[in-house]
């Protein structure tokens, strides 16, 4: 139950790490499953600052003559019931778009995919899509599970870590902290993969600063090199992968030096971390964003995929590849079925027989046609997409291109957003419903290495507001009467009681089996409550079922810059390539963190970071301010002028809207994964005069 000082999980992260209310009001960390020793970085510590925040949505909106106005839940739930009523008799139940929210718990998650397909469609999806589709749909396809290979605790073990595109000493601080850290410190390798030179960086062995979007060229070449020093696992090879001949053919092909030159790292440095990674008894890998928010994220992946097979580093204790989830829920959200091609559990939405044992559990059977996902739907805002409920997230800032999302959420017939804070969502919203922070509710949250734990209460919604759970469980029994399906549970618990019935991986888990401890899925039905689940995956068959997974030739595709700026300020300059990243002291969007004063004061730059040389090019000097544009928006920033950014690239966070980088990041998806490309956006810089 909750209380004052009920432990719970810190919203921000997707470490999962626990967290209480001290008598000071900050947060103190209590020796959960993850934060063993009770650590917490310093959004855990502010975790319970902006609960009373004079900025909280307390009371239902709706929007009369362009302005919001304070009315009664009745009517606010009229309201929608009317509006998405009349779009789906108008122009059909795919007309509607439901956006969930991998930072709030399984329950409402579960509750939010379920009535989307009651009311008959599969457009529902979550932000997952925004950070590592591209990563679930490469291990999904190869492995047949779309998460950590491995658990943080036997990665401890590694002898080498690979880190691709991730900077967990800032964006996971505890995972590095707890369990990389002191690995590396007591003899594990750290070899690290990123354009910048970062917190992770100073512990690393060595450093390859792959231009972005060069990241094939350079996994290739790593695989190149192991063959041709006969590192290869000829064992694992034989016994638990295919097409095995192919791929010999295609890397022989492959030149080592001159695709080290073309990713722009050091030939001699790429093949000593091959051979290192190689060699080392056990290797991991971890891969974050700078790997997957790329036109090509998905082959990236299948790239990095190659690399642990040919090695035989999968199915042991510190191996894998081990993608580091972004939100606190971003693995719960996609686990129990918000996302548009799969039913909970990752059973396509096309399988018969899924449906079927849905339909045995709700009443009704979920649609056989695969939905839009969440970028596709807003492509779609005004047209094919007539009414969006966007629960807990701020997709006007998130999303990319944000000058045309902000045009297209004034397209549609009916905005609805479920908020507890005022943002560049709800500013188009035609019915604003204020909600429970992560603090005022109940529930479970999946983590990164697959952990699920409960999170407790410590106070309830101030004013008018109302608990996530109880919001989305009366509209959807009143939006539901269209089929006469009822949503009614008493608690949390009875949501995630149908969950595990119709959730394979989560079928033996149970709130009182997870406790204050946790259950890490795949859980099957019966398994001993105290195992704690499986934690290695495809030790003996991969997820699939397949004793073999296949080894996949992956071409790079050359990335083509604009060389002149449409409005001709930047005519015959090339552009540099803006990649994109948190700092430690901020979240996502930051419609949470930005409302702290303490992490506010703490922050360490929101400043543009460019290479002496690029700067010195432009005439631009440490702490100007400078106009960072394409064509799709412009900016304005401070700079900080550092060699910790290799030439070319230009680094910025995403957390601050007075100067909102997703006003110049474009409408390029991957053709698999449909996620946007957030880490390879050609800008210009100029001086501000």
């Amino acid at each position: 139950m909750g209380g004052e000082n009920a432990k719970s999980i810190c919203p921000f992260c997707g470490v999962g790490c626990g967290v209480l209310r001290a008598d000071s009001g900050k947060g103190r960390g209590w020796k959960a499953p993850v934060n063993r020793r009770g650590e917490l970085c310093p959004k855990g510590v502010a975790a319970y600052d902006v609960l009373e925040h004079d900025d909280r949505l307390t009371e239902p909106q709706v929007r009369e003559d362009g302005d919001l106005i304070s009315v009664s839940w009745d009517e606010a739930f009229a309201r929608i019931e009317t509006e998405f009523g009349r779009i789906v008799a108008d122009h059909g139940p795919d007309a509607l778009g439901f956006f969930a929210s991998s930072g709030c718990t399984n329950e409402e998650n579960y509750i939010l995919q379920k009535l989307a397909r009651v009311l008959g469609t599969n457009n529902v999806d979550n932000c997952a899509r925004l950070c590592h589709s591209s990563t679930v749909a490469a291990m999904q396809s190869r492995f047949g599970a779309g998460a950590m290979t491995n658990t943080l605790s036997d990665l401890t073990e590694a002898d080498c870590f690979l880190v691709c595109g991730s900077n967990p000493a800032e964006q996971h601080p505890i995972i590095f902290s707890s369990y990389l850290a002191p690995a590396v410190n007591e003899g594990t390798t750290l070899i690290h993969i990123d354009p910048r030179e970062n917190r992770t960086t100073e512990l690393a062995d060595h450093h390859l600063p792959v231009k972005p979007g060069y990241d094939i060229p350079l996994l290739n070449a790593m695989c190149a090199v192991i063959f041709e020093d006969g590192l290869e696992n000829t064992k694992f090879l034989r016994e638990r992968v295919s097409d095995v001949s192919a791929f010999r053919e295609f890397i022989s092909g492959i030149d080592p030096h001159e695709q080290a030159e073309v990713a722009g790292v050091d030939p001699d440095e790429l093949r000593t971390v091959a051979r290192i990674y190689a060699s080392a008894d056990r290797s991991a890998a971890f891969t974050g964003m700078g790997m997957s928010q790329h036109r090509y994220g998905t082959a990236n992946v299948h790239a990095l995929l190659n690399l642990a097979l040919v090695t035989g580093n999968v199915g042991k204790r510190g191996t894998g590849v081990n993608p580091l989830r972004g939100k606190n829920n971003v693995q719960g959200a996609s686990d129990v079925g918000a996302l548009p091609d799969v039913l909970p559990g990752y059973r396509p939405v096309t399988d018969g027989d899924a449906r079927a044992e849905i339909a045995d559990a709700w009443g009704v059977e979920p649609p056989a046609k695969p939905g839009l996902t969440e970028v596709e739907m807003t492509h779609e805002f005004g047209d094919g997409i007539r009414g969006a409920f966007v629960f807990g997230e701020n997709i006007g800032a998130t999303e990319p291109n944000a000058n045309r999302i902000s045009r297209e959420l004034d397209s549609l017939d009916c905005l609805v957003v479920q908020e507890i804070f005022p943002n560049e969502t709800t500013a188009h919203a035609d019915v604003v419903l204020p909600a429970s922070s992560w603090a005022e509710k109940a529930g479970t949250v999946t983590n990164t290495d697959r952990q699920v734990q409960r999170m407790r209460p410590t106070s309830d919604p101030p004013g008018n507001a109302r608990t996530d759970l109880d919001i989305l469980c009366e509209l959807s029994g009143r939006l539901a009467n269209l089929t006469d399906e009822p949503f009614d549970y008493d608690e949390p618990e009875a949501v995630f009681a149908e969950l595990t019935r119709v959730t394979p991986q989560y079928a033996g888990m149970s709130y009182a089996g997870i406790g204050e401890k946790s259950q890490r899925w795949p859980f099957p039905k019966g398994a001993d409550e105290d195992s704690g689940g499986i934690g290695v995956l495809h030790r003996e068959r991969f997820s699939s079922g397949a004793r073999r997974a296949p080894l996949v030739p992956v071409e790079h595709v050359e990335l083509v810059d604009e060389e002149n700026g449409e409005d001709g300020k930047n005519s015959g300059r090339k552009p540099l390539v803006l990649t994109t990243g948190r700092v430690i002291e901020h979240f996502n969007s930051g419609v949470v963190t930005r409302r702290s004063d303490v992490l506010t004061h703490l922050r360490s730059t929101d400043a543009l970071q460019i290479h002496p040389n690029d700067a010195a090019e432009r005439g631009i000097e440490d702490g100007n301010r400078v106009v960072v544009e394409n064509e799709n928006g412009r900016v304005e920033a401070s700079v900080a002028v550092t060699p910790s950014i290799r030439p070319g690239v230009v680094f910025l966070t995403f957390h601050f809207a007075e100067r909102l980088v997703n006003r110049l990041t474009g409408d390029e998806l991957d053709p698999e994964s449909k996620i946007p490309t957030y880490k390879h956006v050609p800008v210009y810089v100029r001086r501000l005069e």
